[in-house]
């Protein structure tokens, strides 16, 4: 099974937020999901102490730069879809994450430091590919946007896709229901109202659709 790796040198990007909506996403449309917090901040871990995972979902915490890899390749060996939740630097770790990885996805705020920081991510993944001699798919989805779309957040999306750089679409807009999944646990489905639910059930599940046809793409073009 694929393994999805949430990267960004940034911290506060949103990386926790696209690993918990990914996962619990993936796993209302019945995939078993690992969910493996790699982050010293403990967010993933944190916000499966709020409420038990859902239904199809594992937590596997704690997971240090010694045991990612041996971690990863047991969780994929027992059938689930890995979502590697990383630590907000460049490190050995991330490293050795990247180089399990089906798909690296750069959660990024729209604004220019944000994109110059996390553009590191694109270098990171560019490196393990050279050590490795094979290709890592990867792309950036845009969080914290607002409805409508800034001068500046379309200047960043325009740049990024004239170079090449997959963006998903639809990103992941600030909501009040992304907030309070670590306050409350859980998933969208569980969760109490928290403003506008039905667009960010909505937008959730077409952001995990969106991730899903990149890794039947990838696996049709192997």
């Amino acid at each position: 099974m694929p393994t999805i790796v949430i990267a960004s040198p940034k911290g506060g990007a949103g990386k926790s937020t696209a690993a918990v909506v990914l996962g619990t996403e993936l796993a209302r449309a019945g995939a078993r999901v690992t969910l493996m917090d790699c982050d010293p901040n403990g967010s993933l871990t944190l916000w499966a102490e709020r409420a038990a995972p859902p239904g199809g979902v594992t937590l596997r915490s704690g997971v240090s730069e010694g045991e990612v890899v041996r971690a990863i390749r047991s969780a994929e060996a027992d059938g689930a879809v890995v979502v590697v939740d990383l630590e907000g630097v460049a490190s050995r770790l991330v490293s050795r994450a990247i180089s399990q990885a089906d798909l690296v996805i750069t959660p990024m705020r729209a604004t220019t430091l944000d994109a110059t920081i996390g553009v590191r991510a694109l270098q990171l993944v560019a490196e393990e590919e050279e050590a490795l001699g094979r290709r890592i798919a990867h792309a950036v989805v845009f969080t914290m946007t607002r409805a409508i779309r800034s001068k500046q957040h379309q200047g960043i999306e325009r740049s990024l896709r004239e170079q090449g750089v997959d963006v998903i679409a639809p990103g992941l807009m600030e909501r009040a229901a992304y907030s309070a999944l670590f306050e409350f646990g859980g998933d969208l489905a569980t969760l109490p109202p928290q403003g506008n639910m039905e667009a960010a059930r909505d937008e959730a599940a077409r952001f995990a659709r969106a991730v899903y046809d990149r890794l039947v793409a990838r696996e049709a073009a192997a």
